[in-house]
Parts: C-alpha cells; sequence; structure tokens
C-alpha cells in the first residue's frame, strides 16, 4: 500500500471503520483489524513527513511569491505616483508657462496700443504745427502779396498820373 496517497489511507480507514461490525450491545463500539490498521497508521506516519515538508515547501514558495508580488506591486504604485505627481508637476509649468505668455501677450498688446495712441498723438500735433506753419506762412505770402500789389499799384498810378507841377 506504499503507493497510496495520505488521503487514500485515510479514506481507506475510514471505511474500514465505517463496515467495521459493531460490538454486542455497544453500538459505538467496533471491531476493526488491528494488524491492518496499525500498518496503515505506519504508512501514513511514513509519509506524513514528506508531505508536511511538501506543504511547507509550497506554502514558503506561496508567501515568497506574495511578498514578491506585494514589492512589484509597491515598486509599479511608486512608479505610477512618480509619473502622477511628474505628470501633475508638467501640467503646473505648463499652465504657469500659460498663464505667463498670456500675461506677456496683453502686457504687449498694451504697450503696442500705448506707443500707437502716443503716435498718432505726435502725427496729430506734427500736422496741427505744420498746418499752422503753412497757415501763418499763407497769411504772411498772401500779406505780401497784398502790399506788392499795393506797392505795384501804387507805382502804376504814379507813372499813369499826369505829371503835375505846381
Amino acid at each position: 500500500m506504499s503507493n497510496n496517497s495520505t488521503e487514500d489511507i485515510i479514506g481507506t480507514l475510514y471505511d474500514m471503520v465505517q463496515d467495521a461490525r459493531s460490538m454486542p450491545l455497544a453500538a459505538d463500539k467496533c471491531i476493526l483489524e488491528r494488524d491492518r490498521v496499525l500498518d496503515l497508521l505506519d504508512e501514513i506516519i511514513a509519509q506524513l513527513p514528506a508531505e508536511i515538508k511538501q506543504s511547507r515547501t509550497i506554502v514558503e514558495s506561496r508567501n515568497e511569491l506574495i511578498s514578491q508580488a506585494r514589492r512589484e506591486a509597491e515598486a509599479i504604485l511608486r512608479q505610477a505616483q512618480d509619473q502622477a505627481n511628474e505628470l501633475v508637476a508638467k501640467e503646473e509649468i505648463y499652465k504657469e508657462a500659460r498663464k505667463r505668455s498670456e500675461e506677456l501677450v496683453a502686457q504687449t498688446q498694451e504697450r503696442i496700443n500705448q506707443i500707437r495712441k502716443a503716435g498718432n498723438e505726435y502725427m496729430e500735433e506734427s500736422l496741427r504745427r505744420t498746418e499752422e506753419t503753412i497757415s501763418q506762412a499763407l497769411h504772411e505770402v498772401q500779406d505780401t502779396r497784398m502790399k506788392f500789389l499795393a506797392v505795384t499799384e501804387s507805382q502804376e498810378q504814379r507813372r499813369t498820373a499826369p505829371d503835375v507841377d505846381l
């Protein structure tokens, strides 16, 4: 029976107890073949250390796998957290850069508007002064022309007027 597993041997023992004849006047007691039961128990005892050792090895392997999986999971979690933090930091940098860019664009636009306004005011003032200067020059030319015409007319009148001697 040494080829049988411990479970098979225990199953055989169970069947033997179940199939055993009850003792007269004691239903909870039975008669078993002592040598056969002892042989089966010896076989269980002989197989048990190997199976316990195998079970311990399996449990240790399982525990090691669980520990390794836990370490890997923690490493993956740390890596994911680091990547998430990095992405958040990059997002914050992007948002800050975008905000700064928008501020610079607004400042630049404001400066352009100020320069444009100053340029328009300067141009308006220059054109106004030029117009005043040209207007003044025109008045001077007109006055000079009028004076010239008056002088010319008076000279004409003197030339055409009879010479009267007194």
